[in-house]
């Protein structure tokens, strides 16, 4: 059985059950790559320029780990997914970056996904793409309509049950249940990139210390499209890169309700995250909602995350228990 890869980095939790299912309807395995580790940070840059981003490093330690564990190593060119919205350049040439940095990688599956090119385009390249597993154009045909609907299931479990992406795949692939969520005092609303909010070696283990602390966690994905549509609206008008929905949408709703403070995640050096979390910024400047933003980078020491996090959460709790004793 040809065995696939998929890294654990970047786009690996807004479309993992989706590239799962295409995999695998066409006879496929699936090999994931494990957590992030220290290790996978160092191998990953010791391959790129000094300039290059956090994510990407993370992601070439990531295809690191697959070498020699997978036939092939799937890596996809998301450039739109709509109409006159585009992504960061780091996904577009992350297949090309990937050969040429790890030449030992296995052969790479890489697919062109821009909507603006059309429809007829983008299913020419699911059939270019299906065609390393089979001829066949109605069986790469089933494994698409297949992957969608997986999709859309993995989207309703995390805006309608309110799960995070981990606990969604979780569930999805039979791993393990959610918890039941704990009776807590005070939410914290979390914005930023997946990469970013789930990846427990590059946050310090953020959600967890959250949690810890019995805090009630909100995240992006837990708010529906309708809700990070206008919220974006409100503040920018209409969005401009593809990923947008994650900061300024999910910023803008929850410093208006629904959180008693919001924590925003970025990395050093990423301008699109820059821009975008100086909007929720200057909004949270007009609102009463506390509002934190913690930059990462390879050197970020977790001991400085921890100090930040405490005295936000301090200053949130202060902050409640003076509301309290003014309504009494």
């Amino acid at each position: 059985m040809i065995k696939v890869g998929i890294p654990r980095a970047l786009l690996y939790y807004q479309y993992y059950p989706m590239w799962k299912t295409f995999f695998e309807e066409m006879g496929a395995e699936v090999v994931v790559s494990p957590p992030t580790t220290q290790t996978m940070v160092s191998e990953g840059s010791s391959r790129v320029v000094a300039d290059t981003c956090l994510p990407v490093k993370v992601f070439c330690g990531h295809v690191l780990s697959l070498v020699e564990k997978c036939d092939y190593i799937f890596i996809p060119a998301v450039r739109s997914v709509k109409r006159r919205v585009y992504n960061c350049s780091k996904f577009l040439g992350l297949p090309d970056m990937t050969k040429a940095v790890i030449p030992e990688s296995p052969p790479i599956l890489d697919i062109d996904i821009d909507v603006n090119q059309g429809k007829r385009k983008l299913y020419h390249n699911i059939y270019k793409l299906g065609r390393h597993f089979t001829w066949n154009p109605f069986k790469v045909r089933q494994a698409a309509i297949a992957a969608w609907q997986s999709f859309l299931i993995y989207q309703r479990l995390m805006s309608c049950h309110r799960l995070t992406p981990p606990q969604a795949i979780a569930k999805m692939t039979g791993e393990i249940e959610p918890k039941a969520p704990s009776l807590t005092q005070t939410t914290i609303a979390l914005i930023g990139h997946p990469y970013l909010l789930y990846d427990e070696h590059i946050n310090h283990r953020l959600i967890h210390r959250l949690e810890q602390a019995d805090n009630k966690i909100l995240t992006p994905e837990t708010l529906t499209k309708e809700e990070l549509q206008s919220a974006i609206a409100r503040l920018v008008g209409r969005a401009y890169w593809t990923y947008e929905d994650e900061i300024v949408g999910a910023g803008g709703h929850y410093l208006q309700s629904g959180a008693d403070g919001v924590i925003g995640l970025m990395t050093f050096g990423c301008g699109p995250d820059s821009l975008m979390m100086d909007i929720v910024r200057r909004a949270s400047k007009l609102g009463t909602t506390p509002f934190m933003s913690l930059t990462l980078e390879e050197h970020t020491s977790e001991a400085g995350v921890t100090t930040r996090l405490e005295a936000f959460l301090d200053m949130i709790h202060r902050r409640k228990r003076r509301q309290v004793k003014v309504c009494a």
